[in-house]
């Protein structure tokens, strides 16, 4: 029996497709999280400032607080002397007033004192029993961070998709922020299918082979922003991809499923979304990763990835990568995630087919890597690809060429 595609999409529409079919389905949430456990989490909406930051007048530097008048032609040879009427740390306060002549020691952030409006470095002034001498003039508002000059109150600080690294969530936490609103990550389940797949841990028989895409695309949807999980194997068995499938979508909202995607005899992925839902994409006009299938079942994503390791990872992040992030908020153009170097060596390319070709970038120099789909090695040493466009036969080596990087 020959292969049989019956919905094949060019690469553009099946990008297009993808893209709607996640739009369409599946909407971005948010939910209520700490701060102290929001590190790389995406912002679901804009913050604006609670108050001021700092809340006060602080010193900046440890010293004397003083009216500026009073350093005045102070220097090492003619040094001004002050009366010192009290000692601030960091979190203290007083209820005593700088006027002129008098000053108050003060340590590094702790409030500027009534009167005060300079600071005198520590290193400028000798300091003997209840006087200190300034050996040095002070301009107003040396050494002091003025109230709010660094967030005033009400301003935005931080946007609507911005990534959770710990300065932006310093800031948060300046404002006195508990917890915050991200996007709640998509959730993603995975499921390796083939009667010759073999977990990690079982013993190896002859014939089969130790399961690869199951790991590898939970961690490539994690990168993308999602909650993935790998969900076990399905055998090419009717009942048994139905029944697998059924339980996963209760987990889950977008369902992976590697292998047993062709139109051969023994692969029913096909057939049981036919009958639990709708096909729409049928295999994709592009090498490696022809035999892909997506498909909808009660509002939630089932993707079907050649069983092939690097047809599977070529087809994730040439097509699904980019809506998911979408998804879970990181608003970035993969496509732009790009390179440019030379070819070492000629690529011919099968004419019909947009092709993506393997390649290793070191410098300006892009060299391909003729491996079969089915090579693992290939995957540890790959930077990225090249789009061979569906009526180019050859790239020339030393042609110029644009290297679209893995995520």
């Amino acid at each position: 029996m020959g292969t049989e595609f019956l919905k094949i999409k060019e690469c553009d529409e099946a990008i297009d497709i993808i893209q709607k079919l996640f739009d369409d389905n599946l909407k971005p949430q948010s939910e209520e999280i700490d701060v102290s456990e929001s590190y790389g989490r995406i912002l679901f909406e804009d913050v604006y400032s609670r108050m001021d930051f700092p809340p006060f007048d602080k010193a900046l530097k440890d010293g004397f607080a003083i009216l500026s008048s009073d350093s005045f032609g102070a220097s090492e040879e003619s040094p001004n002397t002050l009366e010192v009427i009290d000692f601030l740390e960091a979190g203290s306060t007083t209820d005593k007033k700088v006027e002129k002549g008098k000053c108050i020691e003060i340590s590094t952030g702790a409030a500027m004192p009534e009167g005060a409006e300079a600071v005198v470095m520590v290193e400028y002034a000798e300091k003997f029993d209840d006087k200190v001498n300034l050996l040095t003039t002070a301009t107003p508002s040396q050494d002091v961070a003025k109230k709010g000059s660094d967030i005033e109150e009400g301003k935005l600080i931080l946007k609507k998709g911005d990534f959770l690294n710990p300065g932006k969530i310093g800031v948060l936490l300046s404002q006195g922020f508990e917890t915050i609103e991200v996007y709640k990550k998509p959730t993603a389940g995975i499921v390796s299918s083939g009667n010759e797949i073999t977990l990690q841990g079982e013993e190896l028989e002859y014939g089969k082979i130790y399961d690869v895409n199951g790991g590898m695309i939970k961690n490539d949807a994690i990168s993308c922003g999602a909650d993935a999980k790998f969900l076990g194997v399905m055998r090419d068995n009717y009942d048994e991809v139905k029944e697998k499938i059924i339980e996963s979508l209760k987990e889950v909202d977008i369902l992976f499923c590697s292998g047993g995607t062709s139109a051969g005899l023994g692969d029913v992925l096909k057939h049981v979304l036919d009958e639990l839902g709708e096909v729409h994409i049928h295999g994709i006009s592009v090498q490696p990763g022809k035999p892909t299938i997506v498909g909808v079942i009660d509002g939630k994503l089932v993707i079907g990835l050649p069983g092939n390791p690097v047809s599977a990872l070529m087809i994730f992040n040439a097509f699904v990568s980019q809506p998911l992030s979408k998804l879970a908020g990181i608003e970035k153009d993969f496509e732009l995630k790009t390179v440019k170097g030379r070819m070492t060596r000629r690529i011919h390319s099968q004419v019909g087919r947009m092709q993506y070709q393997l390649v290793k970038v070191e410098g300006n120099e892009v060299h391909p890597i003729f491996k079969d789909s089915g090579a693992i090695f290939s995957l540890s040493t790959a930077d990225g690809y090249v789009k061979i466009p569906k009526l180019v036969e050859l790239l020339e080596e030393d042609e110029e060429v644009e290297v679209y990087l893995f995520n």
